[in-house]
């Protein structure tokens, strides 16, 4: 098969959700920025956060409190000097974003914050009521579109990085607008491809959410860290035919009351914070909950709240729901917890550089341990701009004296069309998010797909909520005995099953050492804190999980 056209750019972005998209604008004023998608540009975990953006800019709060909460959440693993980065940081980007056009709610003049599950103060921001990374998405958009060195190209899926005397150099990948391989070289490739979720079967991610950027580093011999950490989210719609759609913790924010099928409220039996708990503490409460009633869900109860209220806070959960005969205004709704979060990822300093030189990460895929053992809600937007403005620095700062040759130059914009899947010869860039581009669509490849099955049903029974020893042995065991690799001329969804399946081997052997609970990873045979364990988790490929 005919390799598409070398795309020659300067610096690779893999992912075009917050993190990658303010990398870029940081990266844009040094050379030639390539973002990749492989799919729509807009389809990333991004567009569908709901709860908001969390960030000490009230009249009573302080980035300490801030600070404060998140090492509470954390569970003894936080780096607390990411998490001053992200607190410290975090107000000033918020204002940038404000400048360039971020439209968030507003009483009045002055910003509306509300509140979530173990925050001590009103924070968190949102933007037409529950649609923030949408917002944020859309400015981030606006802004990259007036940046003339960055491309925007939506359908080309990275396979593999280029690996080269230690660095990494460049990428391999399938351009799926013609259907053929490609590959880049640059100076230094970032990974910004946000999380994992479709590793299990019950998720809130959206379908693109395979583990990509951590399976590629993985396969090219990276270090990954803490990947047993998965945070699941307490409450996704329980309806049949429904998608898990995540009712965010915003809900509960605002009043919202959870109670077993026998309209029990329960959550006060489990901690003092009721309701609003950390995230784990909820979603084992609602798990040990339903086995105890023998329901597979419980209910959200917004009803004894104003229903006008309802309706204008949270405008696009309203209308979702009411697709499935669902009026959460007046009607109780069945939630049930889904994977929503991985605090692991690839292994970065402070920085975002990985551990190979020339790679970088930033946002859900990277691991700074900013999150420690559970992320404090609303922190992952906030992550995912304080820490891609940042990988952005240090890429272009690492370049003033690396010794790698620069790569070739820039080709005309009249040749750029080859690789460009806009048609258009304005440096190749994308005409924003909205633009009508659609890759191909091959029927589905229904053998994959049932070995997909297959791995999410193992890691959601197996490697869930609540774990033993047995269990995650007898998913590792189940996993290895699966015969995936890459064949030759693979597909992009092969090449998703290679990657779920690698992400959920690591997922399963690093919660299996880890003898412990802390946070997200509860062990019903170690059920408490081990000092032994009060460190992270660390692997790379071919060398058992290790503590550091």
């Amino acid at each position: 098969m005919k390799a598409s056209a070398p795309i020659e750019t300067d610096f690779v972005v893999i992912g075009a959700g917050v993190a990658g998209l303010r990398a870029a604008v940081e990266l844009a004023s040094a050379g030639r920025v390539v973002v990749l998608a492989k799919a729509e540009l807009t389809e990333s975990a991004t567009a569908y956060a709901q709860g908001g953006i969390a960030v000490a800019l009230s009249d009573e709060d302080e980035i300490g409190l801030h600070f404060q909460d998140t090492i509470n959440a954390g569970d003894g693993l936080c780096h607390v000097a990411a998490v001053k980065t992200l607190v410290e940081e975090g107000p000033q980007y918020i204002h940038q974003l404000i400048e360039w056009g971020t439209q968030f709610d507003r009483e009045g003049t002055k910003l509306a914050f509300t509140k979530e599950g173990a925050h001590s103060r009103s924070r968190i921001l949102h933007a037409h009521g529950d649609s923030t990374g949408q917002e944020i998405s859309r400015a981030l958009f606006a802004k990259v579109k007036t940046l003339s060195t960055v491309r925007l190209m939506p359908f080309f899926f990275t396979t593999d990085l280029i690996v080269e005397k230690g660095a990494v150099v460049g990428i391999r990948g399938l351009d799926e607008q013609r259907g053929v391989p490609f590959e880049t070289r640059a100076q230094a490739v970032l990974l910004a491809t946000g999380g994992l979720g479709q590793v299990f079967r019950e998720t809130t991610n959206p379908e693109v959410a395979t583990g990509d950027g951590v399976a590629i580093a993985y396969r090219a011999g990276a270090e990954l860290s803490d990947m047993e950490f998965i945070q699941f989210h307490p409450t996704a719609l329980r309806v049949k035919a429904a998608p898990r759609f995540l009712l965010s913790e915003a809900l509960r924010g605002e009043g919202g009351k959870l109670c077993n099928v026998d309209l029990e409220p329960f959550m006060h039996q489990h901690h003092d914070s009721g309701d609003l708990a950390p995230r784990d503490i909820v979603a084992r409460s609602i798990l040990l909950e339903m086995q105890r009633t023998s329901a597979d869900f419980v209910y959200l109860d917004m009803t004894g709240l104003d229903s006008e209220h309802v309706k204008k806070r949270f405008p696009r959960i309203y209308e979702t729901c009411l697709k499935y005969n669902l009026d959460i205004s007046t009607d109780l709704i069945p939630v049930h917890p889904a994977a929503h979060y991985a605090m692991g990822g690839v292994r970065t300093d402070l920085f975002c550089r990985a551990t190979l030189p020339g790679l970088y990460a930033a946002g859900e895929a990277a691991c700074t341990g900013v999150h420690g053992a559970n992320r404090l809600a609303s922190n992952s937007l906030l992550e995912g701009i304080v820490f891609g403005a940042q990988a952005g620095r240090t890429m272009l700062a690492d370049l003033k004296g690396a010794t790698r040759p620069r790569a070739a130059a820039a080709a005309r914009p009249d040749r750029i069309g080859a690789s460009n899947p806009t048609g258009h010869a304005n440096h190749g860039r994308c005409e924003g998010p909205m633009a009508p581009l659609r890759g191909k669509n091959p029927p589905r490849n229904e053998a994959v797909h049932k070995r997909g099955r297959e791995i999410q049903n193992i890691m959601w029974r197996e490697v869930g909520i609540i774990r033993s020893g047995n269990e995650l042995r007898r998913a590792i065991e189940q996993l290895e005995a699966m015969p995936i690799s890459p064949p030759e001329k693979a597909t992009r969804e092969e090449y998703e099953l290679l990657n779920m399946w690698t992400v959920a081997k690591v997922i399963a052997c690093s919660a299996l050492a880890r003898e412990e609970s802390r946070g997200a990873h509860y062990r019903s045979d170690f059920p408490y804190h081990d000092d032994r364990f009060a460190k992270h988790s660390l692997v790379r490929r071919g060398q058992p999980a290790r503590f550091l």
